[in-house]
């Protein structure tokens, strides 16, 4: 009886452990929050800050609020410390709802809305799109669709802020560290 007690008590420990370890080791924090920039909708000031923050340039993440891969990068990439802590760095972040009627100012000092940026000025038809500017608001590279995981979001952001994007497609750069982090394994 007591050998039965013992195995059912380190049974419970066992699930207990597996149930709250992963808790303890994955820190989250809230992509609104800690990811994303606020912001006044005017991205010629926003221009002129990322400058003066010594930032690479501005990320703009067009999202639609039904979309399940907006949701999924929000909560498996996005809500990572190291990831916000690397783009926070880098970048200036903002948010662009495809369907929103939100008054902002475009790179160009024009009047729109957020819909009307996404739609016309962009061509974002579906979601999530993760467009790069440089310090001039054009656009330096488009991402389109749910990176595949944290390593893959951080080798995006590696390669825009190293500027690899100049000489290289983001494919051939990513076949790259995939095959160096082989190598180091």
């Amino acid at each position: 009886m007591l050998l039965q007690i013992r195995i059912v008590v380190s049974f419970l420990f066992l699930v207990l452990l597996l149930t709250v370890s992963p808790l303890l080791a994955a820190e989250t924090r809230d992509p609104g929050s800690h990811f994303f920039d606020e912001t006044w909708g005017d991205l010629v000031e926003e221009l002129e800050t990322a400058r003066a923050e010594a930032k690479k340039g501005i990320l703009i993440f067009f999202e639609l609020d039904e979309c399940p891969f907006c949701h999924r990068m929000k909560r498996s990439v996005l809500n990572q410390p190291e990831v916000q802590k690397y783009f926070r760095e880098h970048f200036r972040i903002f948010i662009i709802d495809i369907e929103g009627d939100v008054e902002m100012v475009d790179f160009q000092g024009n009047a729109t809305t957020q819909k009307d940026f996404a739609f016309k000025a962009n061509r974002v038809r579906a979601t999530p799109v993760m467009v790069f500017y440089d310090l001039d608001g054009k656009e330096v590279m488009r991402y389109t669709g749910a990176t595949s995981g944290v390593e893959e979001f951080l080798w995006l952001g590696e390669f825009i802020a190293e500027a690899h994007y100049k000489t290289l497609r983001f494919t051939k750069y990513k076949r790259q560290k995939a095959r160096a982090a082989r190598q180091t394994q």
